[in-house]
């Protein structure tokens, strides 16, 4: 190739480059923050143990416990760790006596969105991103959570997103674009989940309601109320409730993740105390429970780049999974899963201090990333879950463990009533989160 053309095609792809990265920044959208000392890690009781869980002598599983951390990459855990308890130590979720690593891309991108992955992990099937429990047929199929309800189980889901956000939506709606939230809040009640604690009461409540998002009319809330669903929106009330179904709400968009509001511990040890005493209300003939609990907000740090945000979640999400393990340890009957739907930031740490006093951090992407994520394991058939494989073999496992026979299930026409969408006709569906490149200098987080 000769020189002088050489040099321009260089040009060319400088001039291209820095135009990505300046149309990246410039097209960020800023997610929101506790506004709390991310600095101040003391909520967080560091383990004194830093060996592996002992693994059950059981083999049967009676319950599971599916905890998402969204956009939770292997370099996330690590940061977090080193942060918190340093090099050598260890997060709960690291002393899971099983580790392996699933792969995450959606059917038509190798950079997935959380609803194709949502979909992946609920249903065990590969779909277009933006695509809540459907194929890109639009095919609906069965989640792991309508899976568990069929066979008798109690069924909950604990985010701090908006309780009808991609990945809650994924284990107990079907819809065609994610972004139909009103739709799939109706579902979430229409679908008899047991217990929904969250954000997005907005999605609840008609626009006649200060704050409310409804364009039909409806007010979930009073129709959740007169179905027997206890209805809550505050840590103190939510310590009250004794009966299930309940519905918590506690924000009408997202949680803020930060005091007065219930922490995702918090809400996972309410979820778990309610689930597990079934002998009330519909509850009578229910055996065991399934639930998922998404560490949300890990993901909405790392599009931000925001290094000490990530870490303030990631241990939060640790904490979650820290009552989860207790229960199960006492338990001896129930599986519990970590695992993220994809990594968020392209996440790299190229240096820093062994006492983690000082990690240099830098990122790739204001978006998603292609990498695989960790999964970890305990409790009945956690053997199961060492290896690498897809993320719909992630779920068929957990499907397998449950005793639930084909995987994947596709819904016949005549089981689905899908309720009809609030969308106005111009919002359109949501499809694959493009996200330019990002350049960036190094961030060090002290």
């Amino acid at each position: 190739m000769p020189s002088k053309l050489r040099a321009s095609i260089m040009t060319v792809t400088a001039v291209v480059l820095t135009c990505i990265a300046v149309l990246s920044v410039s097209t960020s959208t800023a997610y929101p923050r506790p506004d709390v000392d991310m600095n101040d890690l003391s909520f967080y009781p560091k383990s004194e143990d830093m060996t592996p869980y002992p693994q059950t002598s059981s083999r049967s599983v009676r319950n599971v416990i599916f905890l998402i951390g969204d956009g939770m990459g292997l370099n996330q855990v690590m940061l977090a760790r080193l942060k918190a308890v340093g090099l050598e130590g260890r997060l709960y979720l690291e002393r899971l006596p099983v580790s392996g690593l699933a792969r995450t891309h959606s059917s038509d991108n190798l950079v997935t969105d959380s609803a194709a992955s949502g979909t992946a992990l609920a249903c065990g099937i590969k779909t277009k991103n933006g695509m809540i429990g459907v194929a890109p047929d639009r095919k609906a199929y069965r989640s792991l959570l309508e899976a568990a309800q069929a066979q008798g189980m109690a069924t909950g889901l604990v985010v701090t997103s908006t309780i009808s956000h991609a990945t809650p939506a994924s284990f107990g709606a079907h819809v065609r674009s994610r972004s139909d939230e009103a739709g799939i809040a109706e579902q979430l009640l229409s679908n008899k989940v047991d217990l929904l604690l969250g954000g997005g009461r907005k999605f609840f409540l008609p626009r006649s309601v200060r704050g409310g998002a409804r364009r039909d009319r409806r007010n979930l809330m009073a129709d959740a109320n007169e179905a027997g669903y206890t209805l809550v929106s505050t840590t103190e009330g939510l310590q009250a409730v004794e009966d299930l179904p309940v519905l918590g709400l506690f924000q009408l968009d997202a949680l803020t993740t930060a005091p007065p509001e219930p922490s995702l511990a918090t809400l996972t040890e309410k979820a778990i105390d309610l689930l597990r005493d079934k002998r009330k209300g519909w509850f009578v003939h229910k055996r065991g429970f399934f639930l998922m609990v998404e560490g949300s907000q890990i993901d909405w740090a790392c599009h931000d780049n925001d290094a000490l945000h990530c870490v303030w979640q990631t241990l939060h999400f640790d904490l979650a999974v820290k009552a989860a393990v207790e229960f199960a340890l006492a338990d001896g009957r129930t599986l519990v899963v970590v695992t993220a739907d994809h990594e968020t930031g392209g996440l790299t740490i190229p240096g820093g201090s062994l006492d983690g006093s000082e990690v240099k951090v830098e990122w790739s992407t204001k978006g998603h990333s292609g990498s695989p994520v960790p999964v970890y394991a305990f409790g009945p058939g956690a053997e199961r879950f060492a290896g690498v494989y897809d993320n719909t073999e992630l779920s068929a496992k957990i499907a397998q463990l449950m005793r639930i026979e084909p995987w994947p299930q596709p819904i016949e026409e005549e089981e689905q009533a899908q309720p009809q969408s609030r969308l106005d006709e111009d919002d359109g569906d949501i499809l694959a989160e493009v996200d330019w490149p990002r350049l960036q200098t190094a961030q060090y987080v002290n």
